[in-house]
């Protein structure tokens, strides 16, 4: 039993690096100057609410982007609503991570937050799979998506709302649904 001792010491200390990590740029983030930074950043949050700027950029794909366009949209939403299944519907209600403490965020952003489990971000997650997802079929619209996508994981942070590995959590779960939703086998035309 004691040669299990060292490894799990290590994982410890892995943890512990995480958190000092994950404090640290929460803080350093938090911090920017909510002037400069604040207002786009809230503008793509709030348009990326409830998944609206993914629905509106996948219905201006499908209208004026052929079958193309129509392609990458089906498989961007359906890798959405993987990631949001995956990360709202299981891994918020299996790991119960509270949000960063509200003395850490120097704004008043923090009050708006939701008061689910931090852990991971839900819109990170569905951004990135739509992006990702999209990208395989119509690699233009995905680079447009992309600067969308970057801001909100950095939205996330910086409004208090998420932690920076919550973030990276979701941007992994984003990636493994498009990567799963491009791998299903194709309905016949």
């Amino acid at each position: 039993m004691n040669w299990q001792l060292p490894g799990y010491l290590q994982g410890m200390r892995l943890l512990t690096g995480l958190r000092e990590v994950d404090r640290r740029l929460t803080q350093r983030m938090a911090s920017w100057d909510a002037s400069r930074v604040g207002r786009p950043l809230s503008a793509v949050e709030e348009a990326a609410e409830s998944t609206k700027l993914w629905w509106g950029a996948a219905a201006v794909m499908a209208r004026w982007g052929g079958g193309r366009g129509r392609r990458a949209a089906a498989a961007g939403l359906a890798a959405m609503v993987v990631a949001q299944l995956a990360a709202n519907g299981v891994c918020k209600q299996l790991v119960d991570r509270p949000r960063p403490p509200k003395e850490w965020i120097p704004h008043d952003e923090v009050e708006d937050r939701p008061d689910s489990s931090s852990f991971p971000s839900g819109h990170t997650a569905a951004a990135v799979a739509f992006t990702a997802a999209i990208t395989s079929t119509w690699p233009l619209a995905g680079a447009l998506c992309a600067l969308p996508t970057a801001m909100l994981g950095v939205e996330r942070v910086h409004s208090g709302a998420h932690y920076p590995s919550d973030v990276a959590a979701g941007a992994v779960i984003g990636l493994a649904s498009a990567w799963l939703i491009h791998r299903l086998p194709r309905p016949l035309p």
